[in-house]
């Protein structure tokens, strides 16, 4: 990687934009009189929240070891792509790359941003040519490479993480949403050494807190900075904020073991299932299975009610498959014996 200077990466527009700054969040009072934000005096939940996410980057700090001007919290992972992605790519001009296959909304906020999409295509064991990625990087000059690892939908890591980032010559986002499900090391550890890195994390998935809409950004507090000048004032709610702080107290995401068990334990029963060609190897909370019949097997679990993510023709002949509980997966396992 060249020597890297941030300024020559952002988008113009974006370098002389003045963030919102909430005076209420960014002064310490008292007792204040809140007369500042049109709010109503009553109601349970009749303040805005904290803008800035104090008391929850404050936490997030001390279980990361990580400094809080380093974290910027999102409306789920989702919010914090869209937002990197407008910090650095200028619409009709600046592209991404990303692997392929691999989470779709990468895409998604690119195209919306009117920034070309450039897939990397993985080879046949779901791996990235090393080859591949540096004669693509060198031909699109992309501003952004999203790195999804734990990949999804095909489960596995990326292998040698650190060569992409070292060689890449723009913005690496890698997005661990399901890094606590792999057993490998998280990149945050690797934040001081690479000024060009944004590592993604999230509560939605080992936490189990979906619903709640969390997700994070970790990288240099300048990078941080930008993220925070595009976002929305009150993006993340006080509900959503204050249950991840209670679970991180409580250190309750103590499911990841019962989920662990569940993958093993499917992993076993799945080699009795008669209708399936290959299960392909996950560091996630969810299988990519090959059928033999994957519009059969699709239709018949869906008759019983049995929601599953279909990747065909993408992915030929294959399913996606979450993990759940062992009623569930007990469920599933009876419907497909039954194929």
């Amino acid at each position: 990687m060249k020597e890297f200077n941030i300024n020559s990466l952002v988008r113009k527009n974006i370098l002389e934009l003045q963030p919102y700054i909430s005076f209420r969040d960014n002064n310490k009072f008292e007792n204040p009189v809140l007369l500042d934000a049109n709010e109503s005096p009553f109601g349970e939940f009749n303040r805005y929240p904290d803008s800035t996410q104090k008391k929850l980057k404050q936490k997030l700090s001390e279980i990361k070891n990580v400094a809080a001007d380093q974290i910027a919290v999102g409306n789920g992972s989702d919010e914090l792509i869209d937002l990197i992605i407008k910090v650095f790519c200028e619409p009709k001009k600046d592209s991404i790359l990303m692997m392929n296959p691999s989470f779709a909304m990468y895409g998604f906020y690119a195209s919306i941003n009117e920034n070309k999409v450039i897939k990397l295509d993985l080879n046949a064991d779901f791996e990235i040519v090393k080859d591949d990625f540096l004669k693509i990087s060198k031909d699109f000059k992309s501003k952004v490479f999203f790195l999804c690892s734990p990949n999804n939908p095909t489960g596995n890591s990326v292998k040698d993480i650190e060569f992409y980032i070292k060689n890449f010559n723009g913005i690496v986002v890698v997005d661990e949403a399901y890094i606590e499900f792999s057993g490998k090391e998280s990149c945050i550890d690797l934040l001081e050494k690479y000024p060009n890195l944004i590592v993604l994390q999230t509560f939605s998935k080992a936490w189990g807190m979906a619903g709640a809409r969390v997700g994070m950004a970790y990288s240099s507090a300048e990078i941080i900075r930008l993220i925070n000048t595009v976002k929305a004032p009150y993006n993340v709610n006080s509900l959503s904020s204050n249950k991840v702080i209670e679970l991180i107290d409580k250190q309750e995401n103590v499911n990841i073991e019962s989920i662990l068990n569940e993958i093993s334990w499917l992993e076993n029963e799945f080699q009795s299932v008669n209708c399936i060609k290959k299960v392909y190897p996950t560091n996630a909370n969810f299988f990519l299975i090959e059928f033999e019949d994957v519009e059969k097997v699709y239709e018949k679990l869906l008759e019983k009610e049995i929601l599953t993510s279909k990747r065909s023709p993408q992915i030929p002949n294959c399913i996606r498959i979450n993990v759940e509980s062992r009623e569930e997966n007990i469920q599933l396992i009876e419907v497909l014996k039954s194929i």
